[in-house]
């Protein structure tokens, strides 16, 4: 009894559903969303002992300058208001600008209700799922263009 598992764009999430018999043409829509989703090709764990750690070149950003970048940051954020909102959403701005570190979408859009004042609880409780899954800092290629996060997995098995 096979497992497929499908692709939600707009979740940027890869689901498993159980059938109970071959089905090549049965695609179901998203647990979350309810689109319909793309059938994915399956893959498989391949074990390589020559890296074993992430190297310094494999990370999306510059260590030293966001490491510049916290320091200066650090004082600052001593003296936030805790209950401010637009200044929490402030420090964030100026992370992403001295690092060069891009925000994701949901992040972006956390950030603009929390410059308009919204409570901060509030938007992580209607876009929790939105931000537990995006990456919240997307890489960028060399030619500067933002990176799409890898595809978060639900590990739920859903019924086809």
């Amino acid at each position: 009894m096979p497992i497929y598992e499908f692709f939600c764009d707009p979740c940027n999430t890869v689901f498993n559903f159980f059938s109970k018999s071959i089905n090549t043409k049965k695609r179901p829509l998203c647990p979350r969303c309810s689109r319909k989703l793309k059938r994915q090709v399956s893959l498989f764990a391949c074990v390589d002992k020559s890296r074993k750690e992430q190297s310094a070149e494999d990370l999306p950003f510059d260590e030293s300058r966001l490491e510049g970048a916290m320091s200066r940051l650090a004082s600052e954020a001593e003296h936030i208001k805790e209950d401010d909102p637009r200044a929490a959403a402030d420090l964030m701005r100026k992370f992403s600008d001295m690092t060069g570190v891009k925000l994701g979408n949901g992040m972006q859009e956390a950030l603009r209700r929390m410059e308009s004042g919204e409570d901060p609880e509030k938007i992580e409780a209607e876009m929790g799922h939105i931000l537990e899954s995006e990456d919240p800092f997307l890489p960028q290629d060399a030619k500067g263009k933002t990176r799409r996060s890898k595809p978060c997995r639900d590990e739920t098995l859903y019924d086809l």
